[in-house]
């Protein structure tokens, strides 16, 4: 078993540009990590929506090999240092959410909440996917959810 090495490409990133490694709340650390990475593709998008949607499953596909090879260094199934998974969770919770600090403070509460209280089925595919699409797959629902919620609350 290693250690995670911030010098290793693979494990930098997994770990959120070491925001993972802070304490305590890593995965608030890591979803932190991702506001400014998505404001500023935000800033930079020119097709709206569907760059962002092209966005989150690029991070997504991306962070199901990054955090799969870091966990299976470390020999720790979704090590909590491994915060990837919050940043794609958090740039899908954000897909076509109208700009603002509202909508930011309220998307970033949103997928914390979705993430930590893990409710169906988010719980039951964290317990029974495994490896990197496991560790990731929890966070994708987690941001549907928050992203759904926003755009129902858009709607009253």
């Amino acid at each position: 078993m290693t250690k995670f090495s911030l010098k290793d490409p693979v494990h930098f990133l997994a770990l959120g540009f070491g925001s993972g490694l802070l304490k305590p709340a890593p995965g608030t650390w890591g979803t932190l990590a991702a506001v400014p990475l998505y404001l500023i593709f935000v800033h930079l998008n020119p097709i709206g929506a569907l760059g962002e949607l092209a966005m989150a499953i690029l991070l997504f596909g991306v962070g199901v090999y990054l955090c799969g090879k870091a966990a299976s260094d470390v020999g720790v199934h979704d090590h909590p240092a491994i915060v990837w998974d919050e940043i794609a969770g958090f740039f899908i919770t954000m897909i076509a959410v109208p700009p603002g600090w509202f909508y930011l403070l309220l998307g970033f509460v949103l997928f914390r909440l979705f993430d930590i209280l893990k409710p169906w089925p988010i719980k039951a595919i964290d317990r029974s996917v495994h490896g990197g699409l496991g560790i990731m797959l929890d966070d994708v629902l987690a941001g549907i959810m928050a992203c759904l919620t926003i755009h129902l609350y858009l709607l009253l």
